[in-house]
């Protein structure tokens, strides 16, 4: 199985269920894992490779990955099978199965489901890191919808399991590299008012869904916060649950902004990515741009 770069607990989630699940299959994320992933996988002993070789012929699967361009490799993926929960993305037509339900807040929903229709209960384990990913990927239920919620309980209720068990492998004191990165993001954002809404840009050379996040929390309704390595540039985007209400879905924007720049781009309503070859700079301002549009065509609350 392949998971995007720098793998979240989703993604993880979902993949460590399936081996566990019908055994005979590895883990392979070479892009790293972020730090709860990280967490994850030392606590429930899950074994994640970083590379593929020697591993041709092999059936591949491909979870919670928005587009081909997510995955630091270049590969064929015609016979692989592609299960997903973003936004569509016509780049993932040329698997040979892919499957994409948007309207589940996360991948492990689906992975549940699926194993639930083919007879394969998860066992303890997967429980708590199926759970895992669903409160990651709603944001600790700010952008949960009710299925969510309703999985959630059912993988609580099968084992016993304690709210506070799963909330332990998430809250994760923050390092100081990371309030220094946040600090700096501050320090060089740029703002755009369009009507009674924020948005903002930032650069930095790591965390910057972090960096996005604390953006929010100073009053931006929409941040864009990227870094540039070399040729390439990565940037996250987060949104506040009321414009993502209104009608934002960054997900959508970032992907379509991608289509347009030959990048990959995508990702949920409310926290997306985007990443390829380009100066960050120039992304964060078209970026921006984008969202300005978006705002101006909805009709927000307090912007009448």
């Amino acid at each position: 199985m392949l998971l995007h770069g720098n793998a979240d607990p989703d993604a993880l989630a979902s993949a460590f269920a399936v081996s566990r699940a019908f055994g005979g299959v590895s883990i392979v994320a070479p892009g790293g894992l972020d730090r709860i992933s990280k967490v994850l996988a030392q606590q429930l002993g899950i074994d994640v490779l970083t590379d593929i070789e020697g591993r041709g012929g092999e059936r591949i699967l491909v979870l919670d990955t928005s587009g081909p361009d997510q995955i630091p490799l270049d590969m064929d993926y015609s016979d692989a099978i592609v299960i997903d929960h973003h936004a569509h993305n016509k780049a993932w037509d040329i698997a040979r199965t892919y499957f994409c339900d948007d309207s589940k807040a996360s991948c492990a929903e689906i992975v549940y489901e699926l194993l639930k229709a083919g007879g394969k209960e998860p066992d303890r384990d997967s429980a708590i890191a199926l759970m895992t990913g669903m409160l990651t990927d709603t944001g600790n239920f700010k952008y949960a919808r009710p299925g969510s919620m309703i999985a959630f309980a059912e993988l609580m209720e099968l084992h016993g399991i304690g709210m506070d068990e799963v909330i332990g492998l998430v809250s994760l004191d923050v390092e100081l590299s990371e309030k220094i990165s946040q600090l700096r993001g501050a320090q060089r954002l740029k703002y755009w008012k369009v009507g009674e809404r924020i948005i903002a840009i930032s650069q930095g050379s790591a965390y910057e869904a972090s960096v996005c996040k604390s953006l929010l929390h100073l009053g931006a309704d929409i941040a864009f916060v990227g870094s540039q390595r070399g040729d390439t540039f990565r940037i996250s985007a987060r949104a506040t649950s009321e414009v993502v209400r209104a009608g934002v879905h960054l997900g959508k924007l970032l992907n379509g902004i991608g289509s347009e720049t030959s990048n990959g781009g995508g990702g949920h309503p409310g926290a997306a990515g985007i990443s390829g070859v380009g100066d960050v700079e120039a992304m964060l301002n078209i970026s921006a741009e984008n969202a300005m549009k978006l705002l101006k065509k909805l009709e927000l609350p307090g912007d009448r």
